[in-house]
């Protein structure tokens, strides 16, 4: 950050200035457990030598917080696979069901939101496609942030509700379901073999909020990759040009998520594990109705907060299912 041309590329700048950022909050949190671990051992000391009930509770409120903070702190540790600290591009998209399924959709956009906020993450809406009546049909977020992959990695895979529904007359209960992808953003020096021979790129006019600008000019971009019959929208921007390099993105990260799931499909085939794919295979399931729960499928984590959840409180999820993977 000292050299001279270090701002020639403003881009590539920032980038660094965002991993320093990362580093320097890892350096500074270990050196807050440090600090507070000396400090809870004077106490310790002072207990054993003088019983002070007061002290004593104090003691072990603060031992209970120290313990959740070197967990959150030994997962941050753990994600250290090569795109866990880059940005996340994850995609909500309803299964059947109509208004219904749409609006759960928006409710887990609103809970993905609520939680990239707490992490102090940035949110930028690529693509957002309204539903008809309510929720969405379909939305693409970029989080910006250290380690946004990292975490939001085990938020992939189907999630399903369960409610008596506010669209329906009879107050009958539904089951809904809305698939969430997720992927790093890559950076154009990671290599993706994508050519131009092999993609087919449509413009139109962006639909949704905008003023003016929205449907007059045709800025939004879809392109589809035709070997993998892969499909990326983006009309964040108001420029075409901006919105086709985000899309260019987009593919990147699509392909390079399939070459994995490609991988991981060949690792389990040499295992003999055989793994279902479809609605029926749901990560976590929302019972909002007879009961209140939230279960997640893959670790039997279960919480009882359902608005606690829904407001983005899904780390002890993202943290079950990470130190599972890491076993």
């Amino acid at each position: 950050m000292t050299a001279p041309d270090f701002w020639d590329n403003q881009q590539i700048a920032q980038k660094v200035i965002d991993e320093v950022n990362g580093l320097k909050d890892v350096v500074n949190r270990f050196d807050d457990h440090t600090e507070t671990l000396e400090n809870l051992e004077v106490s310790y000391e002072l207990v054993k030598e003088e019983a002070d009930e007061d002290l004593q509770s104090e003691l072990e409120v603060e031992l209970t917080q120290l313990q959740e903070d070197l967990n959150a702190f030994e997962l941050l540790m753990l994600l250290s696979e090569p795109y866990d600290k880059n940005n996340a591009i994850l995609e909500l998209h309803p299964g059947a069901g109509g208004t219904e399924s749409q609006d759960w959709g928006s409710m887990l956009l609103r809970m993905y939101t609520r939680w990239a906020e707490k992490k102090g993450f940035k949110v930028e809406t690529m693509d957002y496609l309204p539903g008809d009546e309510a929720g969405i049909k379909s939305v693409t977020l970029l989080i910006k942030g250290h380690n946004a992959y990292g975490y939001l990695k085990a938020e992939k895979g189907v999630h399903r509700l369960v409610r008596i529904s506010p669209f329906d007359s009879q107050n009958r209960r539904h089951t809904s379901f809305v698939s969430c992808d997720v992927m790093p953003e890559l950076s154009d020096d990671v290599d993706i073999d994508i050519r131009t021979e092999d993609l087919k790129v449509d413009t139109y006019r962006a639909s949704g909020a905008g003023g003016q600008h929205v449907n007059t000019t045709d800025s939004a971009v879809r392109i589809t990759h035709i070997p993998t019959n892969t499909i990326v929208t983006c009309q964040s921007e108001r420029s075409q040009i901006k919105n086709r390099d985000q899309a260019m993105k987009m593919l990147k990260a699509k392909l390079y998520q399939l070459e994995i799931e490609k991988q991981q499909a060949e690792v389990d085939a040499l295992r003999g594990e055989q793994k279902e794919i479809g609605w029926g295979s749901q990560i976590r399931s929302y019972i909002f109705q007879p009961y209140t729960m939230i279960k997640d499928h893959r670790t039997n984590i279960e919480v009882g907060n359902v608005q606690g959840v829904m407001d983005g409180d899904i780390d002890p999820f993202i943290d079950g299912y990470l130190r599972q993977q890491m076993r």
